[in-house]
């Protein structure tokens, strides 16, 4: 039975951006939410108190990373069967996505409380910081579950083709984030302690608004709590695309707390300058995961469809669209890195550590850009692992092998900074070349 979801029919230039742009705001108040914290830090309490909730940022994306990826999965899938234009099989994966968050968020909160602190030992975290970072990483820990339930169940509102009610939650969230963040800091004076406990209050907020859809619904997509549990089929499906998605951004940030471990190194200056820059950084990759999300969504729905042409010119424009736009971000980024970093700290320190990473990184986000859809592209066309193998060879060993050798007798923070260009130049390549051989149209 063929469904009649918006992005199957329409201008696909228009549908792509009119589902994007929803995606594109929400992930800009979502970066709110990782800023938030380090900006009034930064601002009320002191270059120490910035640099301890900098130092988390790895392991707290490390977590966000492995949820994403089977909330990846479960969109890919329950977005396959809307295509297919059947209710039944669509209403059993929505289920299954959900027992599957539910049993994550409780995998990472026993984990993540239980081994905060030896976490932060082994990346070898400046003392002086230790134990604020260690309070800040536990109480995020403690309430992850609403981080990975909240992007599971936008998974599903965004697999069918809306992209605009995730955007309010996100919007309420953000907003609530800020205003805790400020009462409890400024006013409680509660330290670091009171920046992770508005997190998780917030986060929790946006995850029971965007749970209240999804219970209202009225179509395939509605959640029923008496209909939850685990389809054999969906489930198998949905681990099939968001294991190795999961696997995928988990070993991205494995790599990363490798290097966060060679930041700490250079002490607390360099460990608040450098996770400046990278939650900086983060404002400008809203593009590409707003991008990312809608041309996997666009081309499930269409293969699902059988709309094999229309799925391969949503991707050509796509790539082009968001490499232009990342790029001319990352030049605005790059001529203004001195006054972005400001905005988390004056101290000269860190403004110097911060500045000279950002203006190195930032002329290479097209490489990203391009790395980041391509993959995307590939989820899409139910083939997560070939993203698995670029992103672990192209970054994460490659990363780990150059910190391995040469930043043994080259210990200088410069080869942190450039290190990131190097490995995108790498999967971008590889991307291009897998890119003119895998085509999405099958022969005839």
């Amino acid at each position: 039975m063929r469904t009649d979801s918006p992005l199957i029919t329409g201008s696909i230039p228009v549908v792509i951006t009119k589902f994007m742009v929803p995606i594109m705001i929400g992930q800009l108040f979502q970066q709110m939410y990782n800023a938030a914290d380090a900006l009034i830090v930064g601002n009320f309490l002191s270059a120490r108190s910035l640099a301890a909730v900098s130092s988390t940022s790895s392991l707290v994306y490390l977590i966000i990373g492995f949820c994403l990826g089977f909330s990846t999965g479960a969109s890919v899938i329950v977005a396959r069967r809307i295509g297919e234009g059947d209710e039944e099989a669509t209403s059993r994966a929505v289920h299954t996505a959900v027992v599957i968050g539910i049993a994550i968020s409780i995998l990472t909160t026993l984990f993540g409380t239980l081994f905060a602190d030896d976490l932060l030992a082994l990346m070898h975290t400046p003392a002086d910081i230790l134990g604020e970072a260690a309070s800040y990483l536990r109480i995020y820990f403690g309430g992850c579950a609403s981080v990975v339930l909240y992007n599971m169940f936008v998974g599903i509102v965004q697999a069918s083709g809306d992209s605009r009610h995730p955007l309010y939650y996100l919007l309420a969230g953000s907003v609530l984030n800020i205003i805790l963040d400020l009462l409890f800091i400024a006013v409680f004076h509660t330290g670091v302690e009171g920046a992770a406990i508005a997190t998780v209050i917030s986060q929790s907020a946006a995850a029971c608004l965007v749970l209240i859809q999804l219970i209202r619904k009225t179509d395939a997509t509605r959640l029923s709590l008496s209909k939850l549990r685990p389809d054999t089929e969906n489930l198998r499906l949905i681990l099939q695309n968001g294991f190795p998605a999961a696997v995928q951004d988990c070993v991205i940030d494995l790599s990363n707390i490798l290097i966060q471990s060679y930041i700490n190194s250079f002490g607390s200056a360099a460990v608040a300058g450098i996770g400046s820059s990278i939650r900086a950084e983060g404002f400008a990759f809203i593009f590409i995961t707003a991008f990312s999300i809608a041309i996997t969504t666009f081309i499930s729905q269409n293969i699902g469809a059988g709309e094999y042409e229309r799925a391969e010119k949503g991707m050509r424009f796509t790539l082009v669209t968001a490499v232009a736009a990342i790029e001319a971000v990352g030049i605005l980024m790059h001529f203004n890195a001195p006054r972005i970093i400001s905005a988390f700290s004056s101290t000269p320190e860190v403004l110097f550590y911060g500045t000279m990473r950002l203006r190195i990184c930032s002329l290479f986000y097209c490489l990203v850009g391009f790395s980041h859809i391509s993959s995307a592209v590939m989820r899409g066309m139910g083939k997560p692992n070939i993203p698995v193998l670029v992103m672990v060879t192209c970054w994460c060993l490659t990363r780990v092998i150059l910190l391995a050798t040469v930043g043994q007798f080259y210990h200088r923070i410069e080869l942190v900074c450039w290190i990131y260009p190097f490995t995108w130049f790498l999967s971008s390549a590889v991307y291009l070349f897998l890119l003119r051989k895998i085509k999405l149209v099958p022969s005839a």
